[in-house]
């Protein structure tokens, strides 16, 4: 069943991991995880390895998962160089084991990442959006709205990823030839023709990701709007794109947006090339959000109400990728909870039971969790190892 299969489907959204095991992942040795609950939360100390359970689910979306990490430096230090993580998932009364992991080159084979679903070999991670989609949300994308437009940029393309798993491979292909013109510009900048023809490749790429990454803002500003409600403990965001290529897109068809790209490319090849680097198109789009309540820009904001609209930001999301997709959404929340007042972690918690997605949660402290008691696996890990449950 493909993604576009499920589009128009009734969302069941039961999809739940039962079983989740790493070999020489980060610092799980030899880590065999059974799971029986819909919410799921690791505590221990700092460095213990929660965060690290997270990554190895967040690895079966496109990319390189919730650190952007290479593969080789997921394998365990002082392990073969290897890994491998590999999962039960259980949906409307099926069950599929996927897994992926990383070999090192060899005296034959290059450097290489597996993948595979039931026991056979898939060419990419993008097969395991047919039975999972992923996001979630780490301390590190706490400045998200005060911090570059790229960060923004990236956060907004993990937002289209998980409802288009092909969007991965477009940005890809952009920025390759984005490289291949700039290069160009500055070692041939009479190469008329070939400039030409990269330049055709670059628009029919940039209208493509602007016209994915518009479509899945508007949905989620939409989504949004409709349920908002200001008594809520995560106020509601207001989103839009900003840059000129998303200007083109949101007024002329696919086809005239692209010529008129292509004619902007053409005439700005003197100043691109004196700035070494293209000075517009996608690359350069931000995603601006605002805090709806108080109708102010997000980065204007405290900053526990960034944090707290960051969140529902992402809780949208989530809504938006079952409603699009057809399939709930596992959650990944790495110390979320530490930093919220009593009023907005039992906020959380209530609108994550509204979900019907599995949600992985981590912290140190145990007690974040009392309120989920009897409705959560609570996963003690300590150096690499699963302590108790």
């Amino acid at each position: 069943m493909s993604p576009a299969t499920l589009q128009g489907n009734e969302p069941s959204g039961q999809l739940r991991l039962t079983r989740l095991i790493c070999r020489d992942f980060r610092n799980h040795a030899d880590l065999d995880l059974s799971l029986t609950r819909r919410f799921v939360a690791l505590v221990g100390e700092n460095g213990a390895g929660k965060t690290n359970l997270l990554e190895a689910v967040s690895l079966f979306s496109p990319g390189r998962g919730l650190r952007r990490a290479d593969f080789a430096g997921m394998a365990r230090s002082g392990g073969p160089g290897s890994f491998a993580v590999s999962m039960t998932l259980a949906s409307d009364g099926d069950e599929h084991r996927i897994g992926t992991g990383y070999e090192p080159a060899g005296f034959i084979a290059r450097a290489a990442r597996l993948c595979r679903i039931d026991g056979a070999s898939v060419p990419s991670p993008i097969a395991f959006s047919e039975f999972m989609r992923v996001v979630w949300l780490t301390p590190d994308l706490d400045g998200l709205f005060r911090g570059p437009a790229g960060e923004r940029r990236r956060f907004l393309d993990r937002l289209v990823l998980a409802v288009d798993a092909a969007h991965g491979a477009r940005v890809g292909a952009l920025e390759r030839a984005l490289r291949s013109r700039n290069r160009l510009l500055d070692e041939r900048p009479d190469d008329g023709r070939w400039l030409d023809a990269i330049e055709r490749e670059l628009a029919e790429l940039g209208v493509a990701v602007a016209l994915a990454r518009r479509e899945t803002a508007e949905r989620l500003d939409r989504l949004i709007a409709e349920g908002r409600d200001d008594a809520q403990p995560f106020p509601w965001a207001g989103v839009r794109l900003e840059g000129d290529l998303d200007d083109l897109v949101a007024v002329w068809p696919a086809i005239e947006a692209e010529d008129r790209y292509r004619q902007a490319l053409r005439q700005g090849r003197a100043r691109d090339r004196a700035a070494g680097r293209t000075l517009n198109g996608p690359q350069t789009t931000d995603l601006v959000v605002r805090h709806g309540p108080k109708d102010v820009p997000a980065a204007t904001a405290s900053t526990g109400e960034q944090k707290a609209l960051l969140i529902g930001l992402v809780l949208a999301h989530a809504r938006l990728v079952r409603a699009m997709c057809g399939i709930a959404p596992v959650i990944l929340l790495d110390e979320v909870a530490a930093h919220l007042d009593p009023r907005r972690r039992a906020g959380l918690f209530e609108a994550l039971e509204a979900l019907p997605g599995q949600v992985w949660m981590t912290g140190a402290d145990p007690a974040l969790f009392a309120e989920l008691e009897g409705r959560a696996d609570v996963i003690r890990v300590a150096e690499g190892q699963i302590v108790g449950g």
